[in-house]
Order: C-alpha cells, then sequence, then structure tokens
C-alpha cells in the first residue's frame, strides 16, 4: 500500500510544487485548501490526469473542531505518513500600526494551523512507525523584515514547535523538520520587487523557484532523510 501526503496550502505556487514533486514520489496526496478549494480541485485532477491520485481536504485551519472533523475520514482510510504544512497568510504593516486582528490573524493561520492539521494525525502516524512532518517556515524567522513582525514571529513559532516535536517524535521513525525558504519566484514576489532589487539581496542573484524548494522536501520526506531530525534548513540563495 502506497503511502499518502497531506499538503496544506496546496494550491499555492510552493504547495502545489511539493504536491507535484510528492505525487512523483508515488505518494497520494491530499490537497488541503481553505478559500481557494477551486484551484485545489483543479490540481487534484491535473494530477490524476498524470496518473497520480490525488485528493482535497477543504476546511479552516483556524477552526480546531471543523479541521478535526475533516480530518476523520482521511484517517480513517490510512492517516497520511507525510504532512506537510505549508497553508500561511501575511498581511503586513509595521507594528506601530498594526491592528490586534492583524497579528492574530497572521499567527492563527501559522501556530493554530499547525496544531490543528497535526495533532490529531500523530498519535496514527506513530503507530505506522513511519513519518515525516514538515512546516514551511521563512527566511523572515531569521533576518526579519520591516512590516512582518507579525509573519516572522508565526514563522519563528513554528521552527520552535518543530524542534520540540521532533524530541518527541524520534523514536518512533517519525521525524520532524522546518524548510524555511528566502525569496522565491511567484506573483505577489514579482508584484513587490523586480529583477534588480532581488539581485541586490540575494549572493546567488536570483530568486529561488517553488520546484527547488519541492525538491528539498521531496528529499525531506524520502527514507533517504531518516536521521534528519529537529533542523530549520534553509533555501535562500546565500541570504542568510
Amino acid at each position: 500500500m502506497s503511502r499518502g501526503a497531506l499538503v496544506t496550502g496546496g494550491a499555492s505556487p510552493i504547495g502545489a510544487a511539493i504536491c507535484r514533486r510528492l505525487a512523483r514520489d508515488g505518494l497520494h496526496v491530499t490537497i488541503h485548501a481553505h478559500r481557494n478549494a477551486p484551484a485545489a480541485e483543479k490540481l487534484a485532477r491535473e494530477l490524476w490526469g498524470e496518473g497520480h491520485p490525488a485528493s482535497t481536504l477543504v476546511c479552516d485551519l483556524t477552526d480546531f473542531e471543523a479541521t478535526a472533523r475533516a480530518l476523520e475520514p482521511l484517517i480513517a482510510h490510512g492517516v497520511p505518513q507525510v504532512l506537510v504544512h505549508n497553508a500561511g497568510t501575511h498581511d503586513d504593516v509595521p507594528l506601530a500600526g498594526m491592528s490586534a486582528s492583524q497579528w492574530r490573524d497572521v499567527l492563527a493561520v501559522s501556530l493554530d494551523g499547525f496544531f490543528s492539521i497535526t495533532q490529531p494525525l500523530l498519535l496514527p502516524m506513530m503507530a505506522t512507525r513511519w513519518g515525516r512532518v514538515i512546516a514551511l517556515s521563512s527566511i523572515t524567522a531569521t533576518l526579519g523584515n520591516r512590516g512582518q513582525a507579525n509573519y516572522g514571529a508565526a514563522k519563528a513559532g513554528l521552527e520552535g514547535a518543530i524542534r520540540s516535536l521532533s524530541r518527541e517524535l524520534a523514536s518512533r521513525g517519525v521525524t520532524a523538520n522546518a524548510v524555511a525558504p528566502g525569496i522565491i519566484a511567484s506573483p505577489a514576489v514579482e508584484a513587490a520587487m523586480d529583477a534588480k532589487t532581488i539581485a541586490a539581496m540575494v549572493p546567488m542573484k536570483r530568486a529561488g523557484t517553488p520546484t527547488e524548494v519541492a525538491e528539498l522536501v521531496g528529499f525531506l520526506a524520502s527514507d533517504a532523510a531518516s536521521y534528519i531530525t529537529g533542523q530549520v534548513i534553509h533555501i535562500n540563495g546565500g541570504m542568510a
């Protein structure tokens, strides 16, 4: 029986690249979405068309009870042994002008979302004696960025959660790691900065690609990464 993978925020540029990479490795991929459900369904159809089984999971990760209910049928059919928490959001504004909701909402998707999607899967995953938990962090957690105190706090919190979780899972054959991308090409990045600006910031003089991030995630999800746990692995072209 093939292993399964669940990717939160799976229809985003990085999420979709991760879904495609894991599908090519033979995993049945479940693509999570909340507001972007049509894009997740489209990606699932594309994967099926390429011969890769895929499904979707639609829920609001900040709602613990709703997420637990959505996971029940998925677990009943066999717990996903690879979990990639890629879902996140940002609402950039200097902290002096940030509202309480702007602070809470960004933390909720990354941190509450990590708890709500991960906690119900842990005991079933540990029972299989094999698993991978991978969280997408950001270079902002390390370097900081103007206007992103909320986002930086959320991603730094994820890294702390991963380090602690890795110690809880290590004896059960389950690893937990974080991947921290730098500037990765996407419509949002292209709208915010041009190639000259990126070249001035990145030693490699270019943005990374979602596929490059997905390759790293794919490695961490594989048997080859069985002795790597509790790590934050940066992929940023030499920025840090």
